[in-house]
């Protein structure tokens, strides 16, 4: 792995001995920096350790091969980088148990994924792991879900709880209806059980 841990007495010069270093610019770099006191009329010193995007996004593939080859599964997994995410596709010969229940393996993917690269290394990262544009279609089909309930709740006039689901599905759902007349919305419940009830607004 092509990291690199310089010392400067200010960021700035940090900064620019690590773009040297990695023959990368600021922007294509992930890094921390470390200030440690200078003694008394001594300049503080900043320890800066960095990498670069293309490296980490290496090592996460490889950790993410290892992760899904140990379930007893052949990945096919390509990434790209886009505004400093990590965006990954994968397929298998399993994709359902991949996805999981509601996303939920994914989403466990990605959490050991951006686990694994702060454990052992100290960046945090931004990632996103999709497989044949699961999440894309989820979103559609709560956004559907939700507009075809309020539908029925403005009708009858009788709330409806859905079913189960996290947070980024509830706020889809909440988001969905924002605008939408005669209803309202409002999350109930313990994670992992909490979900989101449509109700009637009182004419």
């Amino acid at each position: 792995m092509k990291e690199v841990e310089l010392s400067a007495k200010s960021k700035e010069e940090a900064l620019k001995k690590v773009e040297e270093a990695l023959n990368a610019s600021v922007d294509e770099i992930i890094y921390h920096i470390t200030e440690e006191k200078g003694k008394l009329f001594k300049s503080p010193t900043y320890t800066i350790k960095a990498i670069t995007y293309d490296e980490v996004n290496k090592i996460i593939l490889a950790y993410l091969e290892e992760v899904i080859k140990n379930l007893g599964l052949h990945p096919t997994i390509e990434s790209k980088i886009v505004e400093k995410k990590f965006e990954i596709q994968m397929t298998s010969d399993n994709n359902p148990l991949l996805i999981g229940k509601n996303g939920q393996t994914l989403k466990a993917l990605e959490v050991l994924a951006r686990q694994y690269i702060f454990n052992k290394y100290k960046y945090y990262i931004n990632i996103n792991i999709d497989i044949e544009n699961y999440k894309e279609k989820r979103i559609k089909n709560l956004e559907y879900l939700a507009k075809k309930t309020a539908k029925e709740v403005v009708i009858t006039q009788i709330e409806v709880k859905l079913e189960n689901m996290n947070s980024f599905e509830r706020r889809i759902v909440h988001n969905s209806l924002t605008d939408f007349k005669g209803v309202t919305t409002l999350s109930e419940g313990e994670e992992p059980n909490r979900h989101v009830i449509i109700k009637p607004v009182a004419k």
